[in-house]
């Protein structure tokens, strides 16, 4: 169920991103997270399958359709959005807080439910009805969002711009860029499969390798998301300075270098401190790529097929590394054989690394 989230993705990224550049970013936003309010309020409304029997499932199976639909357009949208809207010499330290925003609702994930397990519920309560809390606050936050966007002013980039027409006519603009939508998969290969790795993935990993209990886990990966959270506009300030392409060539340099004895070390790490500096220390090469993907990718495109042009690769990437990092991290460990996932986010890492070093510099030859 949560990987049919990432499958539809990629045409969330075709459908919203083709919605941006024709009818304008502000609006293509507004539909992503009413999408969103909607798959999560479905999940939290759902009665059990002893109660509707199939239809259960198969109401999730659209809820969780919504969700990844609503991601996979968001993302292109967003960076989209904030390349275009913030100042010409700050636009890496602006577009980083789309992470900021993304981490932050991993926190607040994480918040909830330390609060629900060790505060308001018992183990059964959760287990009843408990787990469906998280899906309406999520429902709530979506509805504020969306009551947020409905003011913000359409980019003036996107007004001044033509946008493509007809049925197939953003594809066919975005078939003239395929150099340009090579780049965003080769960046988003190894930058997402490092994200979701020590982040999503490190809990579990925390509890079943290093062995880790589930409490100090979970505190762990709190106290790093909230600090790599707080290095993202640091990184984006600093690309403004130096240039993109040193960060990007940074994280593949470190990550390809650093990957295999951080989770090594990982592995062995029976105490939280420990977990959380080394984890720390991966976030921080992370936030390399993080901070500055929306604006890198942006800065590839011209205005009319910008938002297709970013997020269409973008979902793809992820929906292919991404997504399946976990499964891909479990699945080797049950086979014995855990450290070649190790090799596997180096050789994604690598990928990312080699895109970085046969591309341009985008803030000198940005197209925004």
């Amino acid at each position: 169920m949560f990987a049919f989230g990432f499958l539809v993705r990629p045409i969330g990224g075709w459908l919203l991103g083709r919605y941006a550049d024709r009818r304008g970013r502000r609006a293509a936003l507004t539909l992503a997270v009413l999408l969103m309010c909607a798959g999560s309020l479905l999940i939290a409304l759902t009665p059990g399958y002893a109660t509707i029997g199939i239809a259960a499932p198969a109401l999730l199976l659209l809820a969780r359709t919504l969700q990844g639909f609503s991601v996979g357009g968001e993302y292109g949208t967003s960076a989209t959005y904030l390349s275009e809207v913030a100042p010409p010499a700050r636009r890496g330290f602006y577009t980083s807080f789309q992470y900021v925003t993304l981490i932050m609702g991993q926190l607040l994930a994480i918040s909830v439910l330390l609060v629900l397990q060790f505060v308001l519920l018992t183990p059964r309560e959760l287990a009843a009805w408990g787990w469906r809390v998280p899906f309406v606050i999520g429902a709530l936050c979506a509805a504020v969002a969306f009551g947020l966007q409905r003011r913000l002013a359409e980019s003036s980039t996107f007004v001044r711009s033509s946008p493509a027409s007809g049925g197939a006519g953003e594809l066919a603009v975005l078939a003239r860029y395929p150099r340009e939508a090579l780049l965003v998969m080769g960046l988003t290969v190894g930058g997402t499969i490092a994200f979701y790795t020590f982040t999503t993935y490190m809990q579990t990993f925390l509890v079943n390798t290093a062995g880790l209990s589930y409490h100090d886990s979970t505190l762990v990966s709190a106290a790093s998301l909230f600090c790599y959270m707080l290095l993202q506009p640091l990184a984006g300030a600093l690309s403004d300075r130096v240039g993109r392409r040193p960060l990007l060539i940074s994280f593949g340099l470190l990550g390809a270098l650093g990957t295999l004895p951080l989770l090594t070390g990982l592995e062995h790490a029976h105490s939280a401190l420990t977990a959380f500096v080394l984890i720390m220390i991966a976030l921080a090469i992370t936030s390399c790529y993080t901070a500055i993907s929306p604006i890198v990718k942006a800065e590839l495109f011209p205005a009319q097929i910008r938002a297709l042009g970013v997020g269409l690769p973008y979902a793809l990437a992820v929906s292919l590394f991404g997504g399946t990092a976990p499964y891909v991290a479990l699945k080797l460990k049950d086979l014995g054989s855990e450290s070649l996932f190790y090799w596997y986010v180096t050789a994604c890492i690598c990928c990312t690394l080699v895109t970085a070093t046969c591309m341009r510099e985008t803030q000198r030859s940005s197209r925004i």
